[in-house]
């Protein structure tokens, strides 16, 4: 299968399928949105305000044109990961040299001062990543993502689209950061759970 190497994750939409992906930043779906972007009917590669696009703003800008020339009955999907992982994905992308001397930078501290930061109000621009649970917030008039799977059970999410897609779907490896140590303080990590509770919550419903 053709595969964009090295793209950026993007939203997709299969017309036929009636089915819209979501690209939730930092959920390892890089390799996945790159493998099916050539049989996407639209494929939003930028800017990251579109390709990103949360609910909230899918539901402003996409749902109107999805919804009359696809259909009403349309199903999105997107998927989450445990939120310390997510947090330590953003940690470790953000500890790369290309971003060393800018204010999101997190070159040179530890994962909990990272995520002290995360914790912080306001946050720091090196922390502020956003949550994944304001990301796929429901709206009020009932727009929401139908389908969420976990990154710690891809193969669950790729049988799903190869399923509903009729294809098979090879997966190239794209966009790992490097390693790092992800470990926290067990004071730390209870005042994340619970400032992040629904963040948990949502993540253990997922498939």
């Amino acid at each position: 299968m053709k595969c964009f190497r090295g793209k950026d994750p993007v939203m997709l939409i299969f017309a036929q399928a009636k089915l819209v992906f979501f690209s939730v930043p930092k959920t390892g779906t890089t390799a996945i949105e790159s493998a099916l972007a050539p049989h996407a009917s639209l494929a939003v590669t930028g800017p990251p305000e579109l390709k990103h696009a949360p609910v909230y703003r899918y539901n402003r800008f996409f749902r109107p044109m999805v919804e009359k020339f696809v259909g009403e009955d349309v199903e999105t999907i997107a998927v989450l990961r445990e939120p310390i992982s997510w947090l330590g994905s953003w940690y470790r992308y953000r500890r790369r040299p290309f971003l060393e001397g800018r204010s999101v930078s997190t070159s040179g501290m530890s994962f909990a001062e990272f995520v002290e930061g995360y914790l912080a109000e306001p946050r720091p621009p090196f922390a502020n990543v956003g949550a994944q649970s304001k990301f796929v917030e429901p709206r009020p008039n009932g727009t929401s993502i139908h389908r969420l799977f976990r990154y710690e059970n891809m193969e669950a999410c790729v049988r799903f689209l190869e399923d509903r897609l009729e294809l098979k779907i090879d997966l190239p490896e794209l966009n790992v950061s490097p390693e790092a140590d992800l470990s926290l303080p067990d004071e730390l990590e209870n005042r994340l759970r619970a400032a992040c509770s629904e963040d948990f919550k949502l993540w253990r419903s997922t498939e």
